[in-house]
């Protein structure tokens, strides 16, 4: 035992020092069938409602996928995961814009604020994560990862309202084992991973695991010579498990990630007419700076996004680091269990980005780095009885971030935002610099619980409820200096035509500090029936909320150029949900066939409203009347035999803004001189140059951005058994793919950023015994080309820019364990 036990601590201490070492996700086991000789399906454990029990008792939709599945399909982090969940919708234009959706509900869609909740709970091993920056970090150890639909408030710490990702880490052990992988593959793709796990004393255990990926970008920058949107990610997990009984589990747990990868860059995709002054949009502007600068003739590299060039000129980078700790106690009372959960998480965000998506310079310098503290203290009781079951918990919440934003106008903005004469002189706008200074506090606290009454052996009925209190408060401060760094006032409004008139135009100073609190009781109700011993039926109805919001970015501005401070707080959405289900396991559960119909209503719907020129806030909150989202979900799964395994799911997902009357209009229906206040608006003259502009669009009836109304994933695996150099083990092909129909890419939906529907399809074969396994791989194997994000640059110009997906790539990897 000693010798291990050094044995052990050195191992591990040399993991931690070798970003070359290897690392293999361990699964859980399927569960073997002691009755039959047949083939069944494996007995898959979750904890989706905070205690063990296997997925086709849990009533509520949940797609459960197995950390070996993540690897073998090279799902390396949420955002890829998308690809196996059909109803999960992950999008981002950088780390901290990243929207996490389930159903098309979560998050609004466009630019990322500090000020709201995220709709869907990102938690790792019981902690929530509060930033979705969380999402684009590879997997560390990962066990398996459950994707929960629907409202978990009663459950879960931190209230959500689309749903859940609980992700379970491997748990140190009291066994000494090791797993090991590397992959390489073209565009310089290098990834390695290593997990140790063993005993330091008979009550102490410990486990390590690191992660490095690294791979060049997939887009050529013309200017600087470079490949950017690269991947650059280290990942480290340390565990220490102290078991002085049985009884008793205490695990402490220390995380770090950080990502230094020179991102996030677009590519010219189109231009799209809108209702600006035709001498103002984007091709005839480009010819005014073009004819303004001799010898200087601007072109974009390309107007084909797939031939991945950019010329963008400002520095890009976004670096992002995150980790911290936590400690978890499991202690079993005989009558039940208690558990608490203490952490501290930690986020810095370090970015640079060019926000005009063109070569030339008109915004020279963006960047709004932020620093994010959060802790959080969960409390719950679990107790199970043959009549009753029930989980009791307090969750308390503390955050605070602090961000120090700076944008720049360039030599070009004068060109590109102004008119007439003031056009023609650079130092109006050269050098013309916001700088701002914000912070926000937010604190929850929550007591929830949901009862479980075993009618007989049969019927549950199993009621939940959750009493929340939330405050949050913020500051706002934006000062703006002159190419000479001479701070300059807009108030009293200077005078039309004048040089501080154009300054003012394009960056006001402005100081905000709103703040707001509320109690919200929210409840659900679950009646499941086994209809035989492989099938339950359920339904579900749940009155859920999202917190209030407080806009932290800055306020947007009233008809008169006067801050519009009724803006500062957006009221908290009011959820109605309604869920059905059936799982159902047959052929010996050897196939397993799930379905579920759900339709979800928010009231107040927090909406992302985006400003159209670049001196407006670049993006705020506001209250949209109601949405809806509704559809069908259908998971199925088969073991043939030992040779053969494949599943298939899908998603119908019907997503709709309900009532949204006053929303931003989109870029085809902007940038022309405003309508009448009083008028009654006006949309048939979309694109069409020189019309008048309503003030606001109904888009009321029309689809939420980011959701495909039609999502589908599959795969299997069929393998041979052989013996290979003395090994005995398997050859085996397997095969998997996704599919997504077209979706929108701009809060309010516009002609110029529908996105096409597209299919992708993976093939990878090997061989594998049973300490090892070695396999090629090919990820988009027919090179599709399809769009991940479309932007819609500001000003009004037309200018729509994107974000294509990754091309085909191609590899090879090699696992194994000791």
């Amino acid at each position: 035992m000693i010798a291990r036990t050094y044995l052990f601590a050195g191992v591990a201490g040399l993991s931690l020092l070798s970003s070359m070492a290897f690392a293999q996700d361990a699964a859980p086991p399927p569960e073997a069938d002691q009755t039959t000789q047949q083939p069944r399906g494996d007995v898959i454990i979750v904890t989706a409602r905070r205690r063990q029990e296997t997925a086709q008792e849990v009533p509520l939709a949940i797609s459960v996928i197995r950390g070996d599945s993540i690897e073998a399909t090279g799902n390396f982090n949420v955002v890829k995961l998308q690809q196996l969940a059909p109803t999960l919708q992950v999008y981002t234009s950088n780390p901290r814009n990243t929207s996490v959706n389930i159903r098309g509900l979560g998050v609004p869609f466009g630019l990322t604020s500090d000020g709201f909740e995220q709709g869907v709970g990102i938690y790792v091993d019981d902690v929530y994560n509060s930033r979705v920056a969380a999402a684009t970090f590879d997997f560390l150890d990962v066990a398996q990862v459950e994707v929960l639909r629907g409202p978990q408030g009663t459950l879960y710490g931190k209230n959500t309202t689309a749903g859940a990702i609980n992700i379970t880490t491997n748990q140190p052990t009291f066994d000494f084992e090791g797993r090991a992988e590397l992959s390489v593959g073209n565009l310089g793709y290098k990834q390695a991973k290593a997990a140790i796990s063993g005993p330091l004393s008979d009550t102490v255990a410990a486990r390590i695991a690191v992660a490095a990926t690294g791979r060049r970008g997939t887009l050529f920058n013309t200017i600087t010579d470079r490949w950017i949107n690269e991947q650059d990610n280290l990942g480290l997990r340390g565990q220490l498990l102290f078991r002085p009984n049985d009884d008793l589990n205490i695990t402490l747990s220390g995380d770090y990630s950080r990502q230094n990868p020179e991102c996030c860059g677009t590519v010219f995709v189109r231009v799209g007419r809108t209702q600006r002054a035709l001498n103002r949009q984007y091709d005839a502007l480009v010819a005014a700076v073009s004819a303004a600068n001799p010898g200087r003739s601007y072109a974009e590299p390309s107007r084909n996004p797939y031939d991945r060039l950019s010329d963008l000129d400002s520095s890009l980078n976004a670096g992002n680091k995150i980790g911290g700790a936590s400690l978890r106690v499991k202690w079993d009372l005989g009558s039940g269990t208690l558990t608490s959960v203490t952490a501290w998480r930690f986020w810095d965000w370090r970015p640079e980005n060019d926000r005009d998506f063109t070569g030339l310079s008109i915004v020279s310098r963006s960047q709004n780095p932020s620093q994010q503290d959060q802790y959080s203290q969960e409390f719950r009781y679990n107790y199970a009885g043959e009549k009753i079951d029930f989980v009791l918990g307090l969750f308390g919440f503390k955050q605070r971030i602090d961000t120090q934003g700076t944008e720049q106008q360039g030599a070009d903005a004068s060109r590109w935002s102004l008119s007439g004469a003031q056009a023609t002189d650079p130092s109006i706008l050269k050098g013309l610099t916001a700088t701002n200074t914000q912070w926000l506090k937010s604190t929850s606290a929550a007591l929830f619980g949901q009862l479980s009454w075993h009618v007989n052996d049969a019927l549950t009925i199993q009621p939940g409820a959750r009493l929340n209190y939330d405050k949050k408060s913020g500051f706002y401060q934006r000062i703006v200096t002159n190419g000479q760094g001479q701070q300059i006032s807009c108030t009293p409004a200077p005078a039309a035509g004048s040089v501080l008139a154009a300054q003012c135009g394009v960056y006001q100073p402005q100081v905000s500090a709103p703040s707001d609190s509320a109690w919200n009781l929210t409840y659900d109700f679950n009646v499941n029936y086994k209809i035989a011993p492989d099938i339950l039926a359920y339904a579900t109805y749940a009155k859920s909320f999202k917190t209030l919001g407080i806009n932290q970015n800055g306020l947007p501005l009233n008809a008169d150029n006067t801050v519009n401070y009724d803006a500062g707080t957006v009221k908290p959405e009011s959820v109605n949900h309604f869920e059905t289900g059936l799982k159902t396991q047959f052929w010996n559960r050897r196939a397993t066939f799930n379905l579920s119909a759900f339709r979800t209503e928010i009231k107040d719907f927090q909406a992302t409203v985006n400003g159209g020129q670049f001196g407006t806030v670049r993006g705020y909150l506001a209250n949209a009347g109601k949405v809806r989202s509704q559809g069908i979900e259908a998971d199925f799964k088969v073991v043939a035999s030992d040779r053969f395994t494949a599943y298939a799911n899908g998603a119908y997902t019907d997503a709709k803004y309900k009532k949204f009357v006053d929303a931003p209009c989109p870029p085809e229906l902007s940038g022309g001189t405003f309508q009448p206040a009083n008028a009654t608006p006006d949309y048939s003259q979309p694109g069409v140059p020189g019309a008048l502009s309503p003030r606001q669009c109904d888009i009321s009836g029309q689809r939420l951005p980011g959701v495909s109304k039609w999502a589908f994933s599959y795969g299997a695996e069929y393998n041979i058994p052989v013996t290979l150099l003395d090994k005995d083990g398997q050859v085996y092909l397997g095969v998997d793919g996704n599919y997504r129909s077209h979706w929108n890419s701009n809060a309010s939906p516009s002609i110029y950023t529908e996105v096409k529907g597209y299919a992708l399809t993976n093939f990878r074969a090997g061989f594998r015994g049973e300490d090892f396994d070695i396999f090629g791989w090919i990820r988009n194997a027919f090179d599709v080309n399809y769009i991940d994000l479309l932007q819609v640059a500001p000003g009004n110009t037309g200018l729509i820019a994107g974000q294509p997906g990754d091309p085909q790539t191609w590899g090879g990897t090699i696992k194994f364990s000791f």
